[in-house]
């Protein structure tokens, strides 16, 4: 692996940080595709599911290493949380190219919520948009942070890794539950 000790890598980390989500926002606005993938494309948000929940078990087991002074489990840990973070995002990004959003209390699949719907869902709607809305903002503001904090942990700059660690884990972990959560709360619609 290169040496990341005396490097200043705020620039690709901004990059990627940005490329992310634009990405993302794009793939809501694009037609979709008519291809035939080979599978059941609806069966992906169950493995988003998975994989946050995998995310947030490594993320609880990080911490319990970091607090016991197993730092080589710790970063194992870490590096393996980030993986599947990347596996989620290729995922996420293929199933969004792929596939319209579903819409929290559609119930017929039609893909439209009418005021019947509206009324059948109730009040719980608006805990689901403040759990969505949440999530997807700190979902795009984890990126940078995850980086610097790995950045930070490659450099051996601890102190400064400590700091922005003490950030980035809770928010990151919110993220991972707050998937798990939005996906059980929407998965009757898909």
């Amino acid at each position: 692996m290169m040496n990341l000790k005396n490097r200043n890598l705020n620039l690709p980390i901004a990059i990627i940080s940005i490329a992310i989500p634009l990405a993302v926002a794009i793939l809501f606005v694009l037609p979709k595709p008519d291809l035939e993938v080979g599978f059941d494309v609806k069966l992906m948000p169950f493995f988003h599911a998975v994989l946050n929940s995998a995310t947030a078990v490594l993320l609880v087991a990080s911490l319990y290493f970091i607090k016991n002074g197993h730092r080589k489990a710790h970063k194992w840990a870490n590096l393996t949380a980030v993986g599947l973070s990347v596996i989620f995002l290729l995922s996420y990004v293929t199933y969004h190219f792929l596939t319209e959003s579903t819409k929290f209390g559609d119930m017929d699949h039609n893909g439209i919520v009418d005021a019947t719907e509206v009324a059948a869902v109730g009040g719980i709607r608006y805990m689901y948009y403040f759990l969505l809305l949440t999530h997807i903002v700190l979902a795009v503001v984890i990126v940078p942070m995850v980086l610097f904090s790995l950045l930070r942990a490659f450099q051996d700059d601890n102190a400064r890794h400590r700091k922005i660690a003490r950030i980035t884990w809770p928010i990151w972990f919110y993220v991972a539950i707050t998937g798990v959560i939005v996906y059980i709360m929407i998965q009757p619609y898909y």
